[in-house]
Formats: C-alpha cells, structure tokens, sequence
C-alpha cells in the first residue's frame, strides 16, 4: 500500500511540474495535425449593382459574381473573377450605331465579364507593407457586335498593375496604379489610359465592422476619330476629334461599411458615385434609357469565402 501510494503521489507531483511541458507537447501535437492552409481560396457575392470604377455595369440591376484565387508561398499567385453584365449588349444596336438596346431593342451576348489575372506579390519592405506587380486580362465573350466604321474598339482590355500595401494597426489599404496596354473597353484609340487609385479600411474592433474608403481616377488617353467618320453622342451631336479624356475621364468614389460575420461570410453596405461629366448635354457614361451610369448611388452586397 504505501508503495502504491507513494507511486501514486510521485505521478502527481511530476504531473504538476511538468504541466507546461505537457500542454506543450499537447499544443504542438494539435498544430501539426491541424491541416496546412488552402494555397486556392474561392468566393462568391451576390450585389444589387455591379460598379467598376464607379460606372455601372449592369444599368443598376443585380448582379452575381465569384472567383478563386492560387498563392503560391513565393509570392507568385494567379486568379479568375467574374461577374454579370450588362454594358456590352446595352451598347451596340443592330444597325451598325452605338447606342444599344435603346436603339435597336435587341441585346447582344457577352452577359458575363471573365478577368484572368496573374502577378507577384511579397512583403518586400517590411510585415504588413506586401508589394504586388501583375496583369489583369479582362475578357467579354462576344458575338454579334456590328461594324460601327471605326467608332469603338473590342471591349477586351489588357492592364499591368502595381500596387504596395499598408498597415498601419487597425488601418489597411492600398495604392494601386492601372496601366492599360490595349484600348479600354471599346473606346477607340484609348491604348495608354490609366487609372491610380486608393483604398484604406479602418477595423474598429466593434461588431466586426470594418470602415471602408476609395477614390480613383479614370484617366482615358487618345482621341475620337476624325470627322470622315462622324462620330456622334447619343443626342447626334457631333464628337469628331473631341479628346477621350474629355469625354470620359472622371473621378470616381466610394465610403462604406463592412460586416464580418464569420466562417467566410461577409456582408457590405457602401455609397458611391462619380463626376463623370456631360459633353453638350449628354452623359459620357449612359444607359438606353439615358440615365448617367456614373451617378451617385448606395450598395449592399453579401460575399461568402471559402
């Protein structure tokens, strides 16, 4: 008895003392059987308007979007993203013009746009301060787009990006700055367009919620073509030789709020608009029913991340 009891006791004491080691042992056991991240994440977002750049994509109906992402643990990473769309088939008509469905009456396909991006992106200068350089192909599967004699270019655009991350505590963001390699989306001779941009969003630690900011500008190179081709406006005024830049560059915005719910599920609720200006009356950004694509408007959105 007395030997049992002294074993007993000593397994104890030993216990006690090595305690830490154990929990130790224990914490590092569960960690190597914890399964390794994903280096492939995937998401989806229903919207009830899909902006880019402050225009809308889908003349202010819903939209519904998703993507998947490879990182590599070089920093080498590569992606797809798509959504719903609208603008193509709201921007040709049947009879050769450019003014769409208000036009003709009839869409044309490409209602999704597809992006295929790839590039590198590592913290070169220090944790929470990641650098990314990359391409970003945006590509619309179109048929039945007629010949408009020269006045819009294929919608498919090439870009090259640069971007550098921040974190300053509670506040994340970046700078980017789009370089677009092709002519952007449609508009003729518009190869050279750029577009810088800024985004910061502040975690106030309550409920989740996030505080989200952006501005940009949309800067687009070149000019309209001469007037053997009589370009016009969608009111039949004249455009010939007028710059892109002023016809369609703006400055666009947004503010927000973010909700974390966790498991992957998100949600949004943002206000954002544009100064997308009026050349003789008539927007630069326009839908068939005429109404400004760029103006001011609220969005609330749900994305689930896998």
């Amino acid at each position: 008895m007395k030997t049992l009891k002294k074993t007993a006791i000593s397994t104890v004491v030993i216990g006690l003392l090595s305690g830490a080691c154990i929990h130790s042992a224990f914490a590092e056991e569960a960690a190597a059987a914890a399964p390794e991240p994903s280096p492939i994440t995937a998401n989806v977002t229903v919207v009830n308007d899909y902006r880019y750049r402050g225009i809308s994509q889908t003349d202010f109906k819903p939209a519904i979007q998703g993507g998947f992402d490879y990182a590599h643990e070089s920093g080498f990473y590569v992606g797809n993203w798509n959504s719903s769309i609208s603008w193509i088939s709201d921007s040709y008509g049947t009879n050769g013009s450019v003014y769409g469905k208000g036009a003709s009456g009839k869409a044309l396909s490409a209602p999704i746009e597809m992006d295929f991006y790839a590039g590198f992106k590592k913290e070169l200068i220090g944790e929470g301060f990641a650098s990314d350089l990359g391409f970003l192909q945006y590509y619309y599967p179109t048929s039945g787009i007629p010949n408009t004699g020269g006045l819009t270019a294929n919608p498919n655009t090439s870009e090259l990006y640069v971007a550098q991350n921040f974190t300053f505590g509670p506040v994340t963001g970046f700078v980017k700055f789009s370089y677009a390699v092709s002519s952007l989306f449609g508009t003729i001779n518009s190869k050279g367009s750029y577009y810088p941009d800024l985004t910061a969003n502040y975690d106030t630690g309550i409920w989740g919620v996030s505080v989200n900011g952006h501005v940009g500008y949309q800067y687009i190179a070149g000019s309209q073509p001469g007037a053997s081709l009589g370009p016009t406006n969608y009111l039949g005024t004249s455009i010939a030789n007028v710059s892109n830049s002023s016809l369609y560059s703006y400055t666009d915005w947004k503010l927000g709020l973010t909700k974390d719910f966790g498991g992957g599920l998100s949600g949004a609720i943002a206000w954002v608009g544009t100064n997308a200006a009026t050349y003789k009356g008539a927007y630069s950004y326009v839908s068939p029913s005429g109404n400004n694509l760029g103006r001011s408007t609220g969005l609330i959105s749900l994305t689930k991340a896998f």
